[in-house]
């Protein structure tokens, strides 16, 4: 049972993984982007377009390559929700409206838009074979008695992906710049640090890795249903974000805990009779993340705290 949590947690938290990196990038120049639950459903709908017009295009589908599979719709899954990150960056690097409003509309706009887009355009017969070929690539499997471990090569990518946007944000200098326009982007402009290009990449990047939480949701865990669970997950990786003190090396082990949080709250669902119960249990990583809110606000030092100018619109001309 305790392995079974894990496992699932392990799972689950990957989805978790993409959308806090994701998101960590992005309010690292400044900008808290409310709409990383739609971008991730856009991912979704991208990721899902890829495998339909991939497998559509055999003429036997058994022959589906691997290599394909992946890279495919991870590439589509990136663009399109890139795409959503290029809509809010717009609206609120170049328009300077104001970032909460935006992401939130971006929410409601990404997921509705996912829903239309897959029932319209994207053929889902071969999602589920589709899935089964993924999760082949590059797994670890080992055998715990009667348990089966693994993971296939997206549960990976997002652990390197968190790995490698911790190193560049603390170790370079694309980093160091980056953190500079989050804190104070009138000093980073001041000694020609192109805050607006900075801003722009920040949010392209983030919201396309973000993206690739939505194609893993499809491709890697479980079969889609519809967008609102997306968004919820989506939800819960903004508030991983806050959890982990907007570090990605810690999101690894913050997805985790919070996987293991989801699906704890989830399988006691199936014993516990009491509704409001359950509803109280699968808050449980909304609750912790308010905890730790309020303990790092209280005594959390300099380096546990949000970037300084975190959902400011910078006016050049003030500076």
């Amino acid at each position: 049972m305790a392995l079974d949590i894990i496992l699932g947690a392990i799972s689950i938290g990957i989805v978790f993984l993409y959308g806090s990196v994701g998101e960590i990038i992005t309010e690292k120049s400044g900008h808290l982007n409310l709409g990383i639950p739609g971008i991730m459903c856009m991912g979704t709908a991208g990721g899902m377009l890829g495998i339909s017009v991939y497998m559509n295009s055999l003429a036997n589908v058994k022959n589906a390559s691997w290599l394909s599979l992946v890279f495919i719709p991870l590439i589509c899954a990136f663009l399109f929700a890139a795409f959503g990150g290029l809509i809010y960056a717009f609206l609120t690097v170049s328009l300077k409206s104001n970032q909460n409003v935006v992401g939130l509309a971006i929410t409601t706009f990404g997921a509705g838009f996912s829903q239309f887009f897959i029932d319209k355009f994207v053929d889902t017969t071969y999602i589920a074979r589709a899935r089964k070929i993924i999760s082949q690539g590059f797994s670890f499997t080992s055998n715990l008695g009667p348990t089966n471990i693994s993971y296939g090569f997206l549960a990976y990518l997002a652990i390197l992906l968190a790995v490698a946007a911790a190193f560049i944000l603390k170790r370079t200098k694309i980093g160091l710049r980056l953190r500079a326009v989050g804190e104070n982007p009138a000093t980073a402009d001041a000694v020609g640090i192109n805050v607006t290009a900075y801003k722009y990449f920040a949010i392209f990047i983030g919201s396309g890795i973000a993206g690739l939480g939505g194609l893993y949701y499809v491709a890697g865990y479980t079969t889609f249903d519809n967008t609102l669970t997306i968004q919820t997950f989506g939800w819960l990786a903004v508030a991983l974000v806050i959890f982990t003190m907007w570090r990605p090396d810690l999101s690894i082990i913050g997805s985790i805990l919070f996987g293991g949080l989801y699906v704890v709250g989830s399988k006691m669902t199936t014993v516990i009779s009491s509704l409001a119960t359950q509803e109280i249990i699968l808050l449980l990583p909304y609750v912790v993340t308010i905890i730790v809110l309020i303990f790092t606000s209280i005594f959390g030092s300099k380096n546990v705290q949000p970037p300084a100018a975190l959902g400011l619109n910078y006016f050049r001309e003030d500076r």
